[in-house]
């Protein structure tokens, strides 16, 4: 059975199956990411529910697994070399779970390498900037009198959906025919924006069809399904 008793993390959220990817998440757009990877995967997992409104991504414990203080983050008890891993950073999970299993990211190095700009362009600039918009449309930044920076990353965000829009003009998937981690970096963010955020007319979401129909398409997808509700909220 695998020792995880080197990880303080462990020690707060104890692993009933230690033997499984353990998971330490919310049900975010940053945390969906991990969740629906490790439901698209098949791998045996044990999410803990990391509740970022208690700053429970700050205490000492998840600290010591991400200094950053940011979910989600696993440790996989099969690490390379059969020893147990501790991770962090949603897109470094999905690379890591995608070379694990060889699911999700193409095994052509071009094309791998494609994949991997897409996941970027998700993490440097639809979810920074997607969040944005969140919070000063929906969060605290909503009571600003000053509306220019709310406008700002509003029309920012319409930029990115226009060039998402664009990249899946005649494509199934960001990556053409194949769901990639692409896919699943990117679903959460733009699902959350136009639900959660409450922002789908402010960035007039209805106007790019291609990004419409690729998200009606990932939301069909039973792993996707069930890992946005993972961890649930309490």
């Amino acid at each position: 059975m695998p020792d995880l008793s080197r990880f303080p993390i462990a020690q707060r959220w104890p692993a009933q199956h230690p033997d499984r990817i353990q998971l330490y998440s919310l049900n975010t757009p940053n945390g969906v990411k991990a969740s629906i990877m490790l439901e698209e995967t098949g791998l045996p997992y044990e999410p803990h529910l990391v509740d970022i409104t208690k700053n429970e991504s700050h205490t000492p414990e998840f600290l010591s697994l991400n200094p950053n203080g940011k979910i989600p983050a696993i440790i996989d008890p099969d690490g390379p070399r059969g020893e147990p891993l501790g991770l962090f950073e949603s897109g470094a999970i999905l690379l890591y779970l995608a070379d694990k299993t060889g699911k999700f990211i193409s095994t052509d190095p071009a094309r791998r390498w494609h994949t991997i700009q897409w996941v970027f362009f998700q993490m440097a600039s639809i979810g920074p900037m997607f969040g944005q918009v969140g919070f000063f449309n929906k969060f605290a930044g909503k009571d600003y009198e000053d509306k220019r920076p709310l406008q700002r990353y509003v029309d920012e965000s319409k930029r990115l959906l226009g060039v998402l829009n664009g990249r899946l003009d005649g494509r199934d998937w960001i990556m053409g025919d194949d769901y990639s981690i692409a896919d699943i970096a990117t679903v959460g963010w733009v699902n959350n924006l136009i639900t959660f955020y409450e922002a789908r007319e402010l960035v007039d979401y209805d106007t790019f069809a291609s990004v419409g129909r690729w998200l009606n398409r990932a939301l069909e997808r039973p792993a996707v399904q069930r890992g946005l509700m993972i961890p649930a909220r309490g």
